[in-house]
């Protein structure tokens, strides 16, 4: 496969028909939402601003196939900061993106990423779901669009909140990857 992904490929690769495709385009720093087949919605993410890696300790953004395992925050406020994927009970006021926090506190929704590809994203040295690498809200939203992160997928927390509800407990999967071309509706690959 070359570029991003397709509905098709996603398919011959085991998502199951009613399941739900996220592909995180690094080099767009977006994340679009697709639903047999057709892009039902697009969100400006930040990956790592160490680039892309499978890697422990790296403090990359892993690549390729991933399922989302974990949701984690269902009915939290937004601005809710999590600790070990639990709540602390403190709210990060979103009025103020620039409120002195160092870091990259994992905010509002929690989706756990598995890999799914053995020795790339899942084993030993290189497993996305031991890295805890999370789809998740920021308080650095004004970063959006860049590569900013420690790791994981940063996303508005309204953004976050309302993929969180999408996806339920539908099985969705996760493309991380780059690529020149921007996602399609798979009718519209298909007549271009």
């Amino acid at each position: 496969m070359t570029g991003l992904p397709t509905w098709t490929e996603a398919l011959a690769a085991g998502l199951p028909p009613d399941g739900l495709l996220l592909i995180v385009d690094a080099r767009r720093q977006q994340l679009t939402l697709f639903e047999r087949g057709c892009r039902i919605a697009c969100y400006p993410v930040s990956t790592a601003a160490a680039g892309l890696g499978c890697e422990d300790g790296s403090l990359k953004t892993p690549v390729g196939w991933h399922e989302v395992l974990d949701r984690i925050g269902r009915g939290a406020p937004l601005g809710q900061v999590f600790e070990s994927r639990l709540p602390t009970g403190e709210i990060v006021d979103l009025t103020r993106p620039l409120d002195g926090r160092e870091g990259d506190p994992i905010l509002t929704r929690i989706l756990r990423l598995r890999g799914l590809e053995p020795g790339k994203n899942h084993g030993q040295g290189v497993d996305s779901y031991l890295r805890m690498i999370y789809i998740h809200g920021t308080h650095r939203e004004d970063r959006l669009g860049t590569p900013a992160s420690c790791g994981c997928i940063r996303m508005a927390n309204r953004d976050v909140a309302a993929l969180f509800e999408v996806i339920g407990n539908r099985p969705a999967w996760c493309w991380i990857g780059e690529s020149g071309a921007a996602p399609q509706d798979e009718g519209a690959e298909e007549a271009s």
